[in-house]
């Protein structure tokens, strides 16, 4: 009996072995080889773009200022002198001070005059509204040497030279103008619904734009200020024009003072520059979380 049963069971299965089952890639999924091309590329990418602030962390330990061409002797005297040199003995603090106010200023009165702008031309049709927006592009045109001399003359009118508040309105005059146009198309992908909702709910423009707007582009708004903080934060030509004072520096202009015609510190310019990263850098954690999302949002929709 039994060998009836195994000739049967042959006979059921045609004599063949059953096959192995073979996993299905699902759709998108890379294989083996795309995966580990794709990390590769990216590491090598991610090794690119950190090996200049390696750098200059490195030179930034030389005790010399010459160590910068003989790089590989650092490694043997490495110190933190520079950088106690930096904050004892220079007018760092008040560099940053006038980096902090002169950025943050730039920033709020920035992204507030833009938001409003963006707002308007995206909500209201009032005549010219396209032609308004492809005029402040037309601004963004003019060279710095250019705009340097009449600016000059306006500040001076105005008794703004070597004053925070002309270095602000300088800085959002090359802000605004792109900033607007980023806002404006972030403005654009939220539904017109919720301004009616507003205005039925009995808000007025100002309440709808404040109240209910505003708090949905978060996102965009954090591009701006991103990009608001870097533009003032790294600008060189209007700072060191403009302010006069050697404690109203910002920190891209007192970065100077290291280099003269016959000498050049790099050991001191690296370690200030290393020192100049970090507000960056924090700003930048802050707004992070909706700065992917404002990059991407505001394109959606034209």
């Amino acid at each position: 009996m039994s060998s009836t049963t195994v000739e049967t069971s042959a006979a059921a299965g045609g004599g063949r072995p059953p096959k192995a089952s073979r996993r299905v890639r699902r759709r998108g999924e890379n294989s083996l080889a795309g995966s580990l091309a794709s990390h590769g590329v990216l590491i090598v990418a991610s090794l690119i773009a950190l090996f200049p602030i390696a750098w200059l962390v490195y030179l930034s330990l030389g005790p010399d200022k010459d160590d910068y061409l003989h790089p590989g002797g650092i490694w043997g005297k490495m110190t933190f002198a520079n950088y106690a040199f930096v904050v004892e003995h220079t007018e760092f603090f008040n560099w940053l001070k006038s980096s902090l106010v002169v950025t943050l200023g730039t920033t709020a009165i920035g992204v507030l005059i833009a938001a409003t702008t963006g707002y308007a031309v995206s909500r209201m049709r009032f005549p010219g509204y396209k032609k308004f927006m492809w005029v402040l592009l037309v601004t963004q045109m003019f060279p710095v040497a250019v705009l340097m001399v009449p600016m000059y003359q306006i500040l001076s009118d105005l008794q703004l030279i070597d004053n925070y508040l002309g270095l602000i309105l300088v800085y959002c005059t090359t802000v605004i103008p792109y900033s607007a146009w980023l806002l404006k198309g972030y403005f654009d992908t939220i539904p017109f619904e919720i301004d009616e909702a507003g205005r039925v709910d009995g808000l007025t423009p100002f309440g709808t734009f404040f109240r209910l707007i505003l708090p949905l582009a978060k996102p965009g708004l954090a591009v701006a200020a991103f990009y608001n903080f870097l533009t003032a934060f790294s600008e060189v030509a209007f700072a060191s024009t403009f302010m006069l004072s050697d404690d109203k520096y910002t920190l891209a202009v007192g970065l100077q003072s290291f280099v003269s015609e016959h000498d050049a510190q790099r050991n001191l310019m690296a370690a200030t520059a290393v020192l100049i990263a970090i507000p960056a850098a924090v700003f930048f954690y802050l707004v992070q979380k909706n700065l992917v999302t404002g990059l991407t949002a505001g394109g959606t929709k034209g």
